[in-house]
């Protein structure tokens, strides 16, 4: 595997840690730095930071009239493609828009994301931008968002070898399958194998510094790795 020389890629950078002095957040700025000092765009969004309203509701369809039923696909497709959504919402879908990889920070809390993060993809992946009866079809090299790369750079508190195949926890790769097939692939993005730091509540200093040098590696790698293979499901 060849590290990338491509310069100038647009890059996201989704961060969901409450303290920015966490594991997590310190990966997180780090990937900023990284990736800017190699040469890319690069746009944060700190969900915490930014206060991100966490959950879908009437207000995120100014124009949707109280005295209509709030079916959210089909009320989030006629707002977006009439471009009513919420500032916050049409902001987050415009970083998506102009990105070529898109990166998730965040710490796994009860085998998920934390809801802030939850609610960020509820909200910004809406009908008639991610999906929807107005896009092309989902799975494929038309899929509205195909065409991007998807890392996440997950952090948890469990022992790694808690998350394999004998382990007390199950897999990483089924903890992660909402995401890396439900998220990315669904809409069209590539994922990528994600970057994990197991024992992040009790890490040492020099653990710290053998995972950034890690995490360098996969980011300069960013646009040439190898993506999660698909898996078609079986058929009976």
């Amino acid at each position: 595997m060849t590290e990338t020389t491509d310069r100038g890629k647009k890059i996201l950078v989704v961060s969901a840690h409450p303290d920015p002095r966490s594991l997590n957040a310190s990966l997180a700025a780090f990937a900023v730095g990284h990736l800017r000092a190699a040469g890319h765009e690069v746009r944060l969004s700190d969900l915490y930071a930014m206060k991100w309203k966490a959950t879908v509701d009437a207000d995120d369809f100014p124009e949707h009239g109280t005295d209509r039923r709030l079916h959210v696909m089909d009320v989030s497709e006629e707002a977006t493609l009439a471009g009513r959504l919420s500032p916050d919402i049409a902001a987050e879908q415009e970083k998506i828009r102009r990105s070529d990889a898109v990166i998730l920070h965040f710490p796994m809390w009860w085998f998920s994301a934390p809801a802030i993060l939850k609610g960020w993809i509820d909200r910004v992946f809406t009908s008639g931008f991610a999906y929807g009866h107005q896009v092309a079809p989902p799975y494929g090299e038309d899929a509205p968002l195909a065409g991007r790369r998807a890392l996440l750079s997950v952090t948890y508190g469990a022992r790694e070898r808690s998350f394999s195949d004998r382990g007390i926890h199950g897999r990483l790769t089924d903890v992660l399958h909402p995401l890396q097939h439900g998220l990315f692939r669904f809409t069209g993005m590539t994922p990528l194998e994600p970057f994990t730091v197991p024992e992040a509540n009790s890490l040492p200093a020099e653990r710290f510094a053998e995972a950034r040098e890690e995490y360098a590696h996969r980011l300069d790698t960013l646009f040439t790795a190898d993506p999660v293979p698909f898996e078609a499901p079986a058929r009976s």
